[in-house]
């Protein structure tokens, strides 16, 4: 159900809400809060609630911290494994400056006004995600260890897969948060594991995955374990990759989708850094699956954009680099623009790379470009792009091409 603040508040007095959590991600997509009591909710509605964001990537410094939560009705969620008596309940918001203005670091409003450029321009896009972690034990202080939960492979079943009970859980949670997944398994590396999500437009998207990350970590410490979505948790073992499915429509109904892939294409090594910001990412790049040259092709799941087997309105291109520590609404921005970027300019798409990367010989791979090979590879790239100035502000671009 969609809320108005109207009916938010009609909600927090009926059904027993003693905490709302006002919910928002830094730059780098990590998710922060605060929580307030249900009396201060229509002065978040009509002016929004002050925090001192000094200390949060991307959002200004001592000299200027002041700024200002608005919460969204529409993302209203109860956070289930919070008690039943005295509920918990989030909404994600817009950040701005005591003037009313958004910050520039604002991502999840940076998607908001990407997606109407893109309605402007008679184009509208789908996107889902599979995102993959590891489930690792705790000791007996409770911190992470890395010993897997199990060492079962991939789509094993019980008693080898130990996560089935796990991935329910966190289904049905996200199930009662009005999230629907579509698929979970268990992945290749021990106490591996995916779960997919249906399609959607790409802000519900984007809150979903931010939404999923913190259900999982929450339902694992509740089973005792750690929840670990970084590239490359085990290094002889296959990292984590966040996988992003693409559709797009045009308003005359014209297939745009060789033209999405084109502008990928041709754009994907500048915005590397984004899809993939930690060292770690470049450990997983080019190893179990994992793409490392600039390619595409249907299937094949050694290239970096391939075309699934699917018809109709589930017909899609799945990008493979990025991975869980991206920001899905600079992620969801980037990819859009991209996209555009293809369909505007009529980019033609070039033939697939209808071979396995993995294991063709050197003369093969020289014909492919290579997407970078290290962090700091993908900040010069990034600082040397016209597309990501002409896109992103300075203020974003500036922590991930400096770090």
């Amino acid at each position: 159900m969609v809320y108005s603040a109207q009916e938010v508040m009609q909600y927090v007095q009926e059904e027993d809400v003693k905490f709302i959590r006002l919910a928002f991600c830094d730059i780098f997509g990590k998710q922060k809060n605060i929580s307030i009591m249900p009396s201060e909710l229509p002065r978040a509605f009509v002016s929004g609630i002050a925090i001192d964001a000094s200390a949060i990537a991307g959002f200004g410094n001592i000299t200027r911290s002041d700024l200002f939560l608005h919460p969204d009705p529409t993302t209203l969620a109860v956070l289930p494994w919070r008690p039943e008596h005295g509920r918990v309940v989030r909404m994600f918001c817009s950040i701005s400056h005591s003037d009313g203005r958004i910050i520039e670091g604002d991502t999840r409003s940076f998607l908001v006004n990407t997606i109407e450029a893109a309605k402007k321009a008679g184009v509208s896009f789908a996107f889902g995600s599979e995102m993959e972690f590891y489930l690792f034990k705790l000791d007996e202080r409770g911190n992470p260890t890395k010993e897997p939960y199990d060492n079962a492979g991939y789509m094993d079943i019980a008693p080898e897969d130990k996560g089935e009970n796990v991935r329910r859980e966190i289904c049905l949670t996200l199930e009662q948060m009005g999230i629907y997944p579509e698929s979970s398994h268990h992945e290749e590396g021990p106490g591996q594991n995916e779960i997919d999500f249906r399609y959607s437009d790409p802000l519900s998207a984007a809150d979903n995955t931010i939404t999923f990350q913190a259900v999982v970590k929450a339902i694992a410490q509740r089973n005792g374990l750690y929840a670990d979505f970084s590239p490359k948790p085990l290094p002889d073992k296959p990292g984590n990759g966040f996988h992003i499915n693409m559709s797009v429509r045009a308003d005359d109904g014209e297939d745009l989708l060789p033209y999405l892939i084109a502008g990928l294409l041709d754009k994907v090594i500048d915005m590397t850094v984004f899809l993939n910001p930690c060292e770690q990412s470049y450990e997983r790049l080019g190893s179990s699956k994992a793409p490392r040259y600039v390619s595409w092709s249907s299937e094949n799941r050694s290239q970096l954009v391939r075309i699934p087997a699917a018809a109709g309105e589930y017909r899609r291109a799945e990008l493979r680099s990025p991975d869980p520590t991206a920001n899905p609404y600079l992620a969801f921005a980037l990819l859009i623009n991209a996209g555009l970027h293809g369909i505007k300019n009529r980019l033609p798409l070039g033939s697939p790379a209808d071979i396995d990367l993995f294991t063709a010989d050197p003369a093969t791979l020289a014909q492919f470009k290579k997407l970078p090979q290290t962090l700091e590879e993908a900040m010069a790239a990034a600082a040397n792009s016209t597309f990501i100035a002409e896109y992103l502000p300075t203020e974003v671009i500036g922590p991930y091409i400096r770090r």
